[in-house]
């Protein structure tokens, strides 16, 4: 008879606390600003006009409070690292727990190497004389040394500063995102007040009803990429300090989905008011164009772009964070392999993941900007199959951990996750089905997703040693820690 691998109980790795109150808010609403609304702003105005684009955030704001509220119990209830992999393996087991895990940390490394190749594209807008030597090109795209040297310089530092410390990255976040705010509350204000909101027609883009639904569905399909980072949260908490209750980290999850709602409509609706939209949607960066040109003003311009390397910053440290702890989770359940499930012994951090995080990023940065329309959508389709999966979950462990105790109870029953499965199913079904307007496109976007999931079967199988030599009761304590269940449940 084969002997297991592991014949006693080895020491479950924890992380080191320090993520406040604001640290966790930083971490949420700084995640989903980002910076994808200045390079993405053109295309949703040509897509959808003013009118379209809010009407698709209205709308997928309410799927992800939906979303959100599932979230929100459950992050309450379980607050381990890798919260995802922790929601799937106590409703479904090893086998979903992976897959759920693998297609989130694609999507969250997938907004990382976004923002690594962001950052080049930014900064050349404020110093246009980092457009020079032009190395190779992806597409239609050239990929200049200077870009790709900021990419690395960044993407060193962020790896870095999660390195060593959880507090240290907290504390930039939370730095980091109030200078955000003050900065937009700027150029939107502005916007606002210089703007004429008579002048806005027409609001949606299209000739017909037909053509202008398209426009929004064609936006609201890539609602889970502008509004991921609310769910970095359960990533991080496992390290909330002693001053955060678990009811609190649901409460945050739900505010900040309402900030950035609210902040995106303010933006659509500022830079419309600056002038003919139609003109501001072909500019290079819309926002900074709007606000420069319609208001005369060079320094709001350059106030978007602040605000633009401010966001990028913010969204990249928290995507960056939450990744990391999806793929330690995955390692310590002994699900992936075992060696990202490892801490540093002083800094308290799940060092290989990190390390992994990094190398990630770096490569997908070495696509250019080319690929970050296939980025957005990629990893889109990725975080929609982990929103699935914890829709399913919150339903599944409302019967199967009846027992467990919910600190925040989401209201309506099955009901609220039972629009979260039909709205994230909706979305994957839209970016998969041929002919679809917003379906994948071949080859780049097809290709990405045949990477990730050939990068997973690989992974799968390198866990396989450590998944066969993990007896089940050893595994659920590895992963869910404190709230498994006893040897009499």
């Amino acid at each position: 008879m084969a002997t297991p691998l592991m014949s006693t109980p080895v020491d479950r790795p924890t992380l080191r606390r320090g993520i406040g109150r604001a640290g966790f808010f930083a971490l949420a609403f700084g995640s989903m600003i980002g910076v994808g609304w200045v390079t993405a702003l053109g295309p949703w105005l040509t897509s959808a006009g003013p009118g379209g684009t809010i009407v698709a955030f209205v709308a997928g704001g309410l799927l992800m409070a939906a979303i959100g509220l599932c979230y929100a119990e459950l992050c309450a209830a379980i607050p381990v690292a890798g919260g995802e992999v922790a929601y799937a393996y106590a409703a479904y087991g090893s086998g979903k727990a992976f897959l759920v895990g693998w297609f989130l940390a694609f999507g969250y490394l997938a907004v990382s190497a976004f923002e690594a190749i962001s950052v080049g594209r930014v900064a050349s807008q404020l110093w246009p004389q980092l457009d020079v030597v032009p190395l190779y090109q992806v597409g239609e795209a050239t990929i200049f040394l200077p870009h790709l040297l900021l990419a690395l310089i960044c993407t060193g530092g962020i790896t870095w500063i999660n390195y060593r410390g959880v507090q240290q990255a907290a504390r930039l976040q939370v730095v980091l995102t109030a200078a955000f705010i003050l900065v937009a509350l700027v150029f939107v204000v502005a916007g606002l007040v210089g703007g004429d909101l008579g002048s806005v027609e027409p609001w949606f883009a299209g000739d017909t009803a037909g053509t202008a639904a398209l426009g929004v569905a064609s936006v609201l399909v890539t609602a889970p990429f502008w509004f991921v980072g609310f769910d970095t949260i359960p990533q991080g908490a496992e390290e909330a300090s002693g001053q955060v209750p678990p009811r609190f980290l649901g409460v945050v999850l739900l505010g900040s989905i309402a900030g950035a709602a609210v902040f995106y409509c303010l933006l659509v609706t500022a830079v419309a008011a600056t002038g003919p939209w139609q003109q501001t949607a072909v500019a290079e960066l819309p926002a900074a164009a709007a606000f420069e040109q319609a208001l005369g003003s060079p320094l709001l311009g350059k106030c978007v772009l602040v605000a633009a390397l401010l966001g990028l910053f913010t969204s990249w440290n928290g995507f960056f964070l939450a990744g990391s702890r999806v793929l330690f989770a995955l390692g310590r359940g002994r699900i992936g392999p075992p060696l990202l499930g490892r801490t540093h012994a002083r800094f308290g951090t799940p060092a290989n993941a990190v390390l992994l995080s990094g190398a990630i990023t770096l490569g997908g940065a070495l696509l250019g900007r080319g690929a970050m329309v296939a980025f957005i959508d990629v990893g889109s389709f990725c975080i929609a199959i982990a929103f699935f999966g914890v829709a399913f979950s919150a339903t599944r462990l409302r019967t199967l951990r009846a027992d467990l105790p919910r600190p925040y109870r989401m209201p309506g029953g099955r009901i609220v996750p039972a629009v979260s499965m039909l709205g994230a199913g909706g979305i994957l079904l839209a970016m998969l089905v041929p002919g679809s307007p917003v379906a994948l496109v071949w080859p780049l976007e097809w290709l990405l997703l045949l990477a990730v999931i050939v990068l997973g079967w690989l992974f799968w199988h390198l866990g396989r040693p450590a998944r066969a030599g993990c007896p089940e009761p050893e595994r659920e304590r590895l992963v869910l820690g404190d709230y498994a269940r006893d040897s009499s449940g």
